[in-house]
């Protein structure tokens, strides 16, 4: 973490068997999830609701009609691919870039 961010302080959390970084960079809440081998799994770096992909905010729209969208963020995996996360009703639903929905939303923290 040191070596790809000099100078950062982060605040640490246990996630399941991997570890999360947390910080502020250039304004946006960022988080690095590294895997037990101290290997970065993905990045999470939150984003206005606006800069959502336009099928992502269809998909929320015709599945979740007048429900507000409290945070959004991207999701860059290890292996580069990208996701896009949006907190609906204290739930993170994941999306790829094309809408697909990836899960059926896990409790928000």
């Amino acid at each position: 973490f040191k070596k790809a961010y000099p100078n950062v302080k982060a605040k640490w959390e246990k996630e399941g068997l991997n570890y999360e970084a947390g910080f502020t960079k250039d304004g946006h809440e960022t988080s690095v999830i590294y895997n037990p081998d101290g290997l970065a799994t993905a990045t999470e770096v939150e984003i206005a609701i606006s800069a959502l992909p336009k099928p992502v905010k269809d998909k929320l729209a015709q599945n979740y009609k007048g429900a507000k969208i409290k945070e959004a963020a991207k999701i860059t995996k290890g292996n580069g691919a990208v996701e896009y996360e949006a907190e609906i009703n204290g739930k993170d639903i994941l999306f790829s870039a094309e809408g697909k929905a990836l899960n059926n939303g896990k409790t928000a923290d």
